[in-house]
């Protein structure tokens, strides 16, 4: 009588968990999925599947991500942040957040830092009020502010 043959190994939250942080790092790398691919010797769909979580990471293939993106291996088995708080990695997966860091990264002056934070601050304060349904704070500064 012959074996029945074994199903196909299936992904695990874990799995899922070290694709998402592979996809996170890789992109606070500033690196695309093709350029990934291209470092560790396989396709890009491959790369997708990593992320996604539809294939596993062998032990020596997450070892070569790791030393690709710069970190430890243990970087991707490490707990999840609350995602309800508002600090840390959770941040830095809002779609710009990582490119907006590296702008501000890239400004040499402190007192433009300042300035531009202070510009990042009062949008996001703008876009609280409008939200709410407060009027609109940047009218009066924008009739009071001159043409640029």
């Amino acid at each position: 009588m012959a074996k029945p043959s074994p199903k196909p190994k299936q992904t695990t939250a874990i799995d899922h968990g070290v694709g998402s942080r592979i996809a996170f790092l890789r992109a606070a790398n500033g690196l695309s999925q093709s350029a990934l691919a291209s470092a560790l010797g396989v396709s890009f769909q491959q790369v997708q599947k990593y992320e996604t979580g539809k294939n596993r990471v062998g032990a020596g293939r997450l070892q070569a991500i790791a030393e690709r993106l710069g970190v430890p291996v243990s970087s991707f088995f490490e707990p999840e942040p609350e995602s309800t708080t508002e600090n840390g990695p959770s941040l830095l997966r809002v779609s710009g957040a990582v490119e907006l860091l590296r702008a501000y990264n890239q400004i040499a002056d402190d007192q433009m830092r300042r300035d531009v934070l202070s510009l990042v601050k009062s949008a996001a304060r703008i876009g609280q009020s409008r939200a709410a349904g407060a009027p609109a704070e940047q009218d009066a500064v924008r009739d009071a502010a001159p043409n640029a």
